[in-house]
């Protein structure tokens, strides 16, 4: 291991690799988990913002919504150990909740 301190990425602000710099290593790690969380929540929002399906696509799909999936949802698709897999998802209040569609190639 180097006796350097890493060196900031170029695109972060000033102001926070400067209270990084101030921080004990124990809010450095709080810190970096609730990053990582945050930018997933993030990510998440704006990938539901970009899925919403209007009125009309809700009414088509609803055939095939499971009993417990609200109309409002829609489907996602995540990446799990190079699988690709459908999940509805849709926002309960403050969140969002997904439940298992299936595989996105049914031979998987």
């Amino acid at each position: 291991m180097s006796d350097k301190p890493p060196t900031p990425p170029v695109n972060l602000p000033t102001e926070i690799v400067d209270a990084l710099n101030k921080a004990t290593p124990e809010h450095l790690r709080d810190a970096a988990s609730y990053a990582e969380a945050l930018a997933e929540h993030m990510e998440r929002e704006a990938r539901l913002e970009e899925e919403e399906v209007d009125v009309a696509d809700v009414e088509e799909r609803r055939d095939d919504l499971p009993d417990d999936v609200p109309a409002k949802a829609t489907i996602t698709i995540k990446e799990i150990n190079d699988n690709r897999y459908y999940y509805w998802q849709w926002r309960d209040g403050d969140s969002v909740t997904s439940k298992y569609k299936g595989p996105v190639h049914p031979d998987e």
